[in-house]
């Protein structure tokens, strides 16, 4: 009991990773469209609400009207009119503000990256697309782009229907199996936002997180030279053992670590899995501690996924996490 309280103790840390997740705080492109469209439907509809309440207290407050039922009926038909006449107007008006915001949204935009995005339960993979002057990679859970330049993500699913979400910078995307959509994302400014599957697939759904880091372009190459090429070779005692374990266990048969034999492909690549936030997909903080948690029992941090209990004596553990850490 008191190892389970301390693993779920440790899933808590997830509360303290930073990154925005609100619609509101749009730093994209996609998003400040959309943001401009939400804050006007909400005007309008609280303009709407505050002369319909007007209305209503004027009409309680009014003597009844000793007119001719003639004269009343007529008045009633005059009110009826405008209020269908100011519903219609009111409609076309969101109508056509939708319409424009969705065609500013659909513009065709040169992307300058292409990301492809695997969605499975429950974590994200992203495989970025190699040019002539450069080769592709692969990493998990955390997105790295240039600020201000249009990137395309092309999105699918490799069991259920997920939907990617990152509000501060786009709308939302489904990603359904045997089908491919697209998502252009634009950050206008550096940051780090969080971003969430938005559809229920399955038990750990809410447990599905991804960031998006936006940089300035120096900055991004530099971090994409690094991903581009093998895992670190370990140096200290520990972690070279860790490595042994690595290689003897069940690990190098689902997950890849470039640069060694390890190559399965059932789990997140994890050649450079030490340069991330967090691990789990947002569930923990990636410290040594946190990686030794999930590595012990990731069933009871994360029940239901696809990762096995690997029997570990507690010095392989320790040796493990140490390897793990430094694959940066």
């Amino acid at each position: 009991m008191k190892r389970t309280s301390t693993l779920l103790l440790l899933a808590s840390l997830a509360s303290g990773c930073s990154g925005a997740q609100s619609a509101l705080n749009a730093e994209g492109h996609a998003a400040i469209e959309l943001k401009a469209l939400i804050v006007g439907v909400i005007f309008v509809c609280a303009a709407v609400w505050l002369l319909v309440m007007i209305a209503l207290v004027l009409a309680l407050a009014r003597r009844r009207d000793r007119d001719s039922g003639a004269i009343s009926e007529r008045k009633a038909a005059v009110a009826v009119s405008g209020a269908v006449g100011a519903t219609v107007l009111v409609i076309a008006g969101l109508t056509i503000a939708s319409f424009y915001t969705t065609r500013a949204l659909s513009e065709a935009t040169t992307p300058e990256l292409t990301i492809d995005v695997t969605a499975q339960q429950w974590w994200w993979q992203f495989t970025y697309v190699g040019s002539d002057s450069a080769g592709g990679f692969v990493t998990a859970n955390e997105i790295h782009v240039p600020v201000g330049k249009a990137v395309r993500l092309r999105l699918k699913s490799s069991d259920v229907i997920h939907s990617f979400w990152v509000p501060s910078l786009a709308g939302k995307q489904d990603l359904i199996p045997g089908r491919e959509n697209t998502l252009t994302l634009r950050a206008e400014r550096p940051g780090i936002y969080r971003g969430q599957c938005a559809e229920f697939c399955g038990l750990q759904h809410s447990h599905m997180a991804l960031f998006v880091i936006a940089e300035a372009q120096a900055d991004y190459e530099r971090w994409a030279e690094r991903q581009r090429g093998p895992g670190a070779e370990p140096r200290e005692t520990e972690a070279v053992a860790g490595k042994a374990v690595f290689m003897a266990k069940q690990c190098a048969a689902c997950h890849t670590i470039r640069g060694t034999r390890a190559s399965g492909t059932t789990g997140p690549d994890l050649s450079h899995v030490g340069s991330r936030r967090t691990i789990a997909a947002g569930l923990l903080e990636n410290t040594r501690g946190s990686l030794a948690a999930w590595i012990a029992d990731p069933q009871t941090l994360k029940p239901g996924n696809n990762m096995p209990l690997v029997p570990l004596s507690s010095d392989e553990l320790r040796q493990l996490a140490a390897y793990m850490e430094g694959l940066e």
